[in-house]
Protein backbone atom coordinates (compact mmCIF):
# COMPACT_ATOMS: atom_id res chain seq x y z
CA UNK A 1 0.00 0.00 0.00
CA UNK A 2 1.36 3.68 -0.76
CA UNK A 3 1.62 6.46 0.91
CA UNK A 4 -0.60 9.01 0.08
CA UNK A 5 0.62 12.83 -0.39
CA UNK A 6 0.43 14.28 3.17
CA UNK A 7 1.97 11.01 4.65
CA UNK A 8 4.84 10.57 2.44
CA UNK A 9 5.10 14.61 2.75
CA UNK A 10 5.64 13.79 6.54
CA UNK A 11 7.65 10.26 6.40
CA UNK A 12 10.13 12.36 3.81
CA UNK A 13 10.64 15.02 6.34
CA UNK A 14 11.01 12.82 9.37
CA UNK A 15 13.99 11.01 7.24
CA UNK A 16 15.64 14.24 6.57
CA UNK A 17 15.46 15.68 10.04
CA UNK A 18 16.81 11.86 11.60
CA UNK A 19 19.20 12.55 8.55
CA UNK A 20 18.94 9.06 7.69
CA UNK A 21 20.23 8.09 4.03
CA UNK A 22 18.78 4.77 3.70
CA UNK A 23 15.22 6.17 5.44
CA UNK A 24 15.16 9.14 2.48
CA UNK A 25 15.87 6.79 -0.64
CA UNK A 26 13.17 4.43 0.41
CA UNK A 27 10.97 7.00 -0.22
CA UNK A 28 12.33 7.53 -3.47
CA UNK A 29 11.55 5.63 -7.10
CA UNK A 30 14.22 3.91 -9.23
CA UNK A 31 14.42 6.60 -11.48
CA UNK A 32 14.19 9.46 -9.14
CA UNK A 33 15.83 13.11 -9.84
CA UNK A 34 17.13 14.78 -7.09
CA UNK A 35 18.52 18.14 -8.52
CA UNK A 36 20.33 20.84 -5.98
CA UNK A 37 19.79 24.07 -8.15
CA UNK A 38 23.44 25.93 -8.06
CA UNK A 39 25.05 23.40 -5.58
CA UNK A 40 25.25 19.85 -7.40
CA UNK A 41 24.43 18.43 -10.90
CA UNK A 42 21.07 16.41 -10.79
CA UNK A 43 21.21 12.92 -9.82
CA UNK A 44 19.23 10.47 -11.49
CA UNK A 45 18.69 6.70 -10.49
CA UNK A 46 18.24 5.59 -6.59
CA UNK A 47 22.20 4.72 -6.35
CA UNK A 48 23.04 8.00 -7.84
CA UNK A 49 20.09 10.14 -5.41
CA UNK A 50 21.08 8.16 -2.37
CA UNK A 51 25.46 9.39 -3.07
CA UNK A 52 24.40 13.13 -3.29
CA UNK A 53 21.98 12.82 -0.16
CA UNK A 54 25.24 11.37 1.66
CA UNK A 55 27.65 13.53 -0.06
CA UNK A 56 25.25 16.83 1.71
CA UNK A 57 25.34 15.13 5.21
CA UNK A 58 28.98 15.01 4.87
CA UNK A 59 29.51 17.87 4.06
CA UNK A 60 27.13 19.49 7.08
CA UNK A 61 26.87 16.85 9.10
CA UNK A 62 24.79 18.94 11.49
CA UNK A 63 21.92 19.74 8.73
CA UNK A 64 18.55 20.79 9.96
CA UNK A 65 15.30 22.10 8.06
CA UNK A 66 11.94 24.29 10.22
CA UNK A 67 9.20 23.78 8.26
CA UNK A 68 7.76 27.37 7.64
CA UNK A 69 4.70 26.43 5.13
CA UNK A 70 3.59 22.83 3.06
CA UNK A 71 1.41 22.89 -0.27
CA UNK A 72 0.36 19.47 -1.55
CA UNK A 73 -1.82 17.85 -4.08
CA UNK A 74 -2.49 14.92 -6.15
CA UNK A 75 0.92 14.55 -7.77
CA UNK A 76 3.58 17.41 -5.64
CA UNK A 77 4.91 18.77 -2.72
CA UNK A 78 6.03 22.19 -1.97
CA UNK A 79 8.23 22.39 1.37
CA UNK A 80 9.06 25.69 2.74
CA UNK A 81 11.73 25.87 5.39
CA UNK A 82 14.53 27.66 7.22
CA UNK A 83 18.00 25.13 6.57
CA UNK A 84 20.61 25.69 8.78
CA UNK A 85 23.63 23.93 9.75
CA UNK A 86 27.16 24.40 9.69
CA UNK A 87 29.98 24.37 6.64
CA UNK A 88 33.35 24.51 7.01
CA UNK A 89 33.24 26.24 10.58
CA UNK A 90 30.82 28.83 10.11
CA UNK A 91 27.15 28.38 11.06
CA UNK A 92 24.50 29.33 8.54
CA UNK A 93 20.12 29.67 8.03
CA UNK A 94 18.77 30.37 5.07
CA UNK A 95 15.67 30.04 3.37
CA UNK A 96 15.03 27.07 1.14
CA UNK A 97 12.11 25.57 -0.58
CA UNK A 98 11.81 21.45 -2.33
CA UNK A 99 9.35 21.16 -5.04
CA UNK A 100 8.51 17.55 -5.14
CA UNK A 101 7.02 15.45 -7.75
CA UNK A 102 5.21 12.23 -6.30
CA UNK A 103 4.01 8.93 -8.15
CA UNK A 104 2.14 6.02 -6.24
CA UNK A 105 3.38 7.59 -2.71
CA UNK A 106 7.20 8.00 -3.89
CA UNK A 107 9.44 10.53 -4.73
CA UNK A 108 10.05 10.83 -8.58
CA UNK A 109 11.89 13.87 -8.71
CA UNK A 110 13.23 16.68 -5.62
CA UNK A 111 14.18 19.99 -6.76
CA UNK A 112 16.13 22.03 -4.17
CA UNK A 113 16.53 25.73 -3.95
CA UNK A 114 18.05 27.56 -1.80
CA UNK A 115 19.03 31.74 -1.03
CA UNK A 116 22.21 31.16 -2.35
CA UNK A 117 23.25 34.90 -1.43
CA UNK A 118 22.44 34.39 2.17
CA UNK A 119 24.16 31.47 2.17
CA UNK A 120 27.32 32.63 0.98
CA UNK A 121 27.55 35.84 3.27
CA UNK A 122 27.48 33.26 6.07
CA UNK A 123 30.11 31.06 4.81
CA UNK A 124 32.06 32.04 1.95
CA UNK A 125 32.15 29.93 -1.62
CA UNK A 126 30.14 26.22 -1.46
CA UNK A 127 32.23 23.75 -3.20
CA UNK A 128 29.80 21.55 -5.87
CA UNK A 129 28.40 18.92 -3.98
CA UNK A 130 28.85 16.42 -6.54
CA UNK A 131 33.31 17.13 -6.65
CA UNK A 132 33.00 15.76 -2.95
CA UNK A 133 31.98 12.18 -3.57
Amino acid sequence: MSLTVEELAMTYHGAWVERDPDKIIALHSEDSVFHMHGAAEPATGKAAVRELIVALLQLVPDIAYEPKRLYSGDDHIVFEYDMSGTFDGSPFVCDGVDVIAVTDGLVTRKETYVDAVKLIEQVGTLPQIGALT
